[in-house]
């Protein structure tokens, strides 16, 4: 017998304790409390939550912007390490899946970072790190692309779950890609962004892609999108006296729950801070999939033929006469150098 969960999903529209990593992470623990303590069993968290986004790359010229490059990779995060292991025992503590954006630092390069988004299940294990495949426009001044590996959908008490982040949400391929694998719930993480162009609606364009990915897939979406904090503007302003008109617009934020038929459930948040909550029903996803099941009746396999290369991309492969194992990401490195990417064709660099 078809067994589908019955939920209450979270979505939290907050900023982050800008560049400092230990106090957002204490903040992602409180909200998680917060979000478990009214009955949700899924909270999302906006787009590199830990700790910031690089708003000098819209603001300022790149040369302006090195020094807060700097200041980002300080703050940035290694995947194992104590900062995302403080987040999965909250999550297991509270027994909530939580899907959290982060800055992530490789290893094995001082000046490499990733725009990561972080699926920990409600047993506090860390199911995945996506590292976004193609950083969007003044974005790829500060990351690197990821790869495909981590473009799963997981297991989880609350269903299938995926998640991508902020204009990846408009890569039809690797929605698809996901909606191929069975997925019924996705996070969708996203930043503020007032600095687009004047006729650019950043919260409207949100509730569009969300819409379309919920409508396509007959599925729902969970959008958790950041806000941009006095405190932002303030440190920013130093460096670039017109951060404050950049960085004010309105309608440029944007977190709810959307269903199956792309239909936003209760009410939204724009621009405010605040947690969205939603119950979800996965048989929803049912009677919508007679109509059009893109990855099953409605597609035609035989003309239509994706291919997704899931294989760890790093810098070198290196073959060696002893078998490492994969690194656990619920784990760190030993003195070894076991869990070792470096030591594995298979794994991330």
């Amino acid at each position: 017998m078809l067994d589908l969960p019955v939920f209450k999903a979270a979505a939290v529209q907050t900023a982050p304790v800008f560049l400092d990593t230990d106090a957002t992470v204490d903040k992602v623990v409180r909200l998680i409390a917060e979000a478990a303590g009214n009955g949700a069993q899924l909270v999302a968290f906006p787009e590199v939550f830990v700790a910031g986004y690089p708003y000098w790359n819209w603001i300022g010229t790149p040369l302006q912007g090195s020094r807060w490059f700097e200041k980002l990779v300080r703050a940035s995060i290694e995947i194992p390490g104590p900062e995302i292991t403080k987040i999965a025992d909250a999550a297991k503590r509270f027994r909530i899946n939580v899907v959290v954006g982060v800055n992530e630092r490789s290893r094995y390069g001082i000046g490499t970072i990733y725009n990561t988004l972080v699926t920990i299940g409600d047993d506090g294990r860390i199911l995945g790190r996506h590292r976004k495949l193609v950083p969007t426009w003044a974005e790829k001044l500060t990351w690197t692309p990821g790869d495909a590996s981590a473009l799963r959908v997981h297991k989880t008490s609350v269903g299938p779950l995926g998640s991508l982040a902020c204009g990846e949400n408009t890569n039809t391929l690797a929605r698809f890609a996901l909606i191929a694998q069975g997925e019924l719930v996705h996070v969708a993480s996203y930043i503020s962004l007032p600095v687009a162009p004047p006729d650019y609606d950043m919260a409207d364009a949100i509730k569009v892609r969300a819409a379309a990915h919920s409508f396509e897939g007959k599925l729902f979406t969970v959008v958790s999108c950041s806000t941009i904090s006095e405190e932002i503007i303030a440190a920013l302003e130093a460096d670039f006296p017109d951060a404050r008109a950049l960085l004010t617009r309105s309608n440029s934020a944007f977190s709810g729950v959307l269903g199956p038929d792309g239909r936003i459930l209760g009410e939204p948040l724009i621009d405010v801070e605040g947690i969205v909550y939603a119950d979800i029903d996965l048989a929803r996803c049912i009677q919508p999939r007679q109509m059009h099941d893109i990855t099953g009746h409605y597609n035609r396999f035989d003309i239509f033929d994706l291919k997704v290369n899931r294989r760890s991309l790093q810098a070198a492969r290196f073959d060696d006469d002893i078998d490492e194992p994969e690194t656990d990401l619920n784990s760190s490195p030993d003195a070894a150098g076991r869990n070792d990417p470096s030591r594995d064709g298979r794994n991330i660099q």
